[in-house]
């Protein structure tokens, strides 16, 4: 199915209202705007920059914790109950086994690093803790989830910003939005992410009404003028009237309606993603990064790999998983084949994960649990070095065996690659100094 937004011919609402400030508010304003908090006009300059490095980094989250031993980490040798119903195949690394199911992934292993030891002890049935990359983010239910530590996305957000100026740094496509995609904490809501699916939304303009028609800059003044005075409080007037401003320039030049205009693909390379949600969102992402968001977090749907039993939403493995991974084995294969055909590979960071993995033993359910001792995920493309298998699981692929990768070590190599400083720190409200990356996490030196 393909995302209301990216239908072909959809001409959908809420249509851009020049001066509308629930649209400003929904897309994620904040996120827009951000691009104008100090601290992000030298980081804009490198964008503009002739010489800039345009590094970029697609998270895509597979929400509900993917079972590993059913994918990346099979245990062929071990009793059915462990091992599950599939077979394994050959990869193109020498002795290493990925799920029948995943022929693709298997047949570019060589550009892959797949990591079987990431320990997300401290993770929950939410994204905080591994996309924040920091195991002090977790999950509480008291209204304080995450401790005020941001998503990687937001600290890009603010360390880096956007590859181009008229583009937001952090974007997230995803369809439920609170369950799939961490937000900015403490670090405020100018690095949060813009929420894309709104935005593509949005772009849909009224028949007869065209970006060149809107580029009224002393209308757009007395639009964002107008819109300050519908709010209430000064300072929040002063800082939405530029967070506003930017919103509109970002729109007026073009730059974000021709990134989610998809119809100018060919057909050969929207089919070789999949014209399922997550493909049609992985071929966006390629698209933003390439216009330049420096990171897109994309989601296919909520809890999709949430895979208890044949008695809840999603099923068991035979019944819920089998389905979804030729989705997931054609879309990593697309675009990091698309990436490495454009150029983009060397400089563009792709991450595949979930919030944990699934237990060991199949239940009665023919589904598997949630299991937070270890879970497995693939990086592929940022000019690392690929083709092998970080870390090990023990035999029945319940506990980590060898080289344990943390949340922290995994953020470190995120930011190593854009070339944020790992011994950063930002400021939260009260003045004390968080670094980016806490708990002696570093770079996964395997890979560079």
């Amino acid at each position: 199915m393909w995302p209301d937004c990216l239908r072909p011919g959809a001409r959908n609402n809420p249509l851009i209202r020049v001066g509308s400030r629930r649209w400003f508010l929904e897309v994620g304003v904040a996120g827009l705007g951000g691009l104008l908090q100090p601290g992000f006009q030298q980081a804009l300059a490198a964008a503009n920059s002739p010489t800039a490095d345009k590094k970029a980094v697609i998270l895509f989250w597979l929400s509900g914790g993917p079972s590993h031993i059913d994918m990346w980490d099979p245990k062929p040798d071990a009793p059915l109950e462990i091992r599950g119903p599939y077979g394994s195949i050959s990869t193109k690394i020498p002795g290493v086994q990925f799920s029948e199911h995943l022929p693709l992934q298997a047949s570019i292993a060589d550009k892959l690093s797949i990591i079987r030891s990431v320990d997300c002890s401290a993770s929950d049935h939410t994204p905080i803790t591994m996309q924040s990359g920091n195991s002090l983010a977790r999950r509480t239910d008291d209204g304080k989830d995450g401790g005020g530590f941001p998503s990687m996305g937001s600290i890009v957000a603010k360390f880096r910003g956007p590859n181009d100026p008229d583009m937001p740094a952090f974007l997230g496509l995803a369809d439920n939005w609170t369950s799939d995609v961490w937000y900015s904490g403490h670090m405020g809501d100018q690095y949060a992410p813009v929420k894309g699916l709104k935005l593509a939304d949005a772009l849909a303009l009224p028949a007869g009404i065209t970006i060149s028609r809107i580029q009224d800059r002393e209308r757009l003044r007395r639009e964002v003028n107008r819109f300050g005075h519908q709010t209430e409080k000064p300072a929040v007037l002063a800082s939405m009237d530029r967070f506003t401003r930017q919103a509109y320039e970002m729109v007026l030049s073009g730059k974000v309606q021709k990134a989610f205009n998809v119809e100018e693909e060919t057909e050969a390379t929207r089919t070789a993603y999949g014209k399922e949600s997550i493909g049609q969102k992985a071929l966006l992402a390629r698209r933003l990064v390439e216009a330049g968001v420096t990171f897109v977090l994309v989601s296919g749907a909520w809890g999709y790999f949430d895979h208890h039993g044949d008695s809840v939403r999603w099923g068991g493995i035979v019944k819920g998983l089998t389905p979804l991974l030729p989705r997931v084995d054609q879309v990593l294969h697309a675009l990091v084949t698309d990436l490495q055909q454009r150029g983009l590979l060397d400089s563009t960071l792709v991450l595949m994960m979930g919030e944990f993995g699934r237990s060991p033993k199949i239940n009665k359910d023919a589904g598997r649990g949630h299991w937070l001792p270890v879970m497995s995920m693939v990086l592929a493309g940022g000019g690392l070095r690929h083709g092998q298998v970080i870390g090990a699981t023990d035999r029945h692929g319940g506990e980590i065996a060898a080289r344990p990768v943390s949340p922290e070590d995994l953020a470190a190599t995120t930011f190593k690659h854009l070339g944020i400083d790992v011994n950063s720190h930002w400021t939260d409200p009260v003045g004390r100094l968080i670094p980016v990356v806490p708990k002696n996490g570093r770079p996964m030196a395997e890979l560079f």
